[in-house]
């Protein structure tokens, strides 16, 4: 836990908003942020990044910036790169990491390198999108845009009949689209903080899929904590977890998703850099159920801030 005393009087800039899709959600990020920072005694700005995020961030004029941004120019290291250019500490991942987990291939490429297991999928690019065939592994299938969050863009596609419908959606996003095998199964979500694996989450969406508003709308979602799983599961997705988290370089507070099979394996999905901290929020969730509160949490995510990481 962190001295909180130690944040007496620090200037500390909360970067939010930002011009992603996931605007909205970075704004309650923020402002829970925010709040818990003035608890913990922080001179407070709650700063809005817009169009003109390099200016932003040079004219702060605060002595930390806590990131609660999603999305693009938040998790892909365009704000973390802004920051490292004026000389502003900052919490979460550096410039490379971020890019890396803001990646869904990427982040699977690097995670499969150090031996964490991932679902098969297929890469389409630009170019490739007119006409491109579903890939050779089958149906059902999830159609992803490759940096985005919050689910915006992603379908399930059980047929070949949803397949082009689902490749222009994905497209509306990115023009990098993943293509990924369905693991039936279940979701469940680890988080890390300043290098120790968080308790798992159990994810259980009334609706079967969890989507944007699954995540976001009070009651839509079953959270499930300690998680009814054999402890060698956890166990496993806990050794996953350090293994990408490492091989990926995150720093600060990050969440990492898997889907467990009817058979008991685990596969990552992807690495989120910023997690959320909206009421809903999984991070916040595992925090406290390993015994730390919010105000701890937001100060332990403080405590971490720094440059060239």
């Amino acid at each position: 836990m962190s001295d909180r005393s130690a944040f007496a009087g620090r200037k500390v800039g909360v970067f939010l908003g930002g011009v992603s899709a996931e605007r909205e959600v970075s704004l309650r990020t923020g402002a829970a942020a925010a709040a818990a920072l003035r608890r913990l005694g922080c001179d407070v700005r709650e700063i809005d990044i817009r169009e003109d995020w390099l200016g932003a961030v040079r004219g702060a004029g605060v002595d930390a910036a806590f990131l609660a941004l999603h999305g693009r120019f938040g998790e892909d290291g365009c704000i973390q790169a802004a920051c490292e250019l004026a000389r502003l500490p900052y919490t979460g991942s550096g410039v490379a990491a971020s890019a890396i987990a803001m990646s869904k291939v990427l982040g699977k490429r690097i995670a499969a390198s150090a031996g964490v297991p991932c679902p098969p999928d297929a890469v389409y690019e630009g170019a490739d999108l007119p006409g491109a065939k579903p890939p050779d592994f089958g149906f059902p299938l999830v159609v992803k845009p490759d940096r985005e969050g919050s689910t915006v863009g992603i379908s399930i596609v059980r047929g070949p009949d949803q397949w082009e419908a689902a490749l222009a959606e994905a497209e509306k996003h990115d023009r990098r689209i993943l293509a990924e095998g369905f693991i039936a199964g279940r979701e469940i979500t680890v988080g890390i903080l300043n290098g120790k694996v968080l308790p798992a989450i159990e994810i259980v969406p009334k609706s079967g899929f969890y989507d944007y508003q699954s995540k976001y709308t009070a009651g839509r979602t079953e959270y499930v904590i300690p998680v009814p799983m054999d402890r060698d599961i956890l166990l496993r997705a806990a050794e996953y977890t350090r293994r990408a988290a490492r091989a990926m370089g995150l720093r600060g507070a990050a969440r990492l998703d898997y889907r467990v099979d009817p058979a008991g394996n685990v596969f990552f999905l992807e690495a989120n850099t910023i997690p959320g901290m909206t009421e809903t929020s999984l991070l916040p969730k595992a925090a406290k159920f390993d015994g730390l509160s919010f105000d701890d949490l937001v100060a332990a995510i403080l405590s971490d801030a720094g440059l060239g990481k």
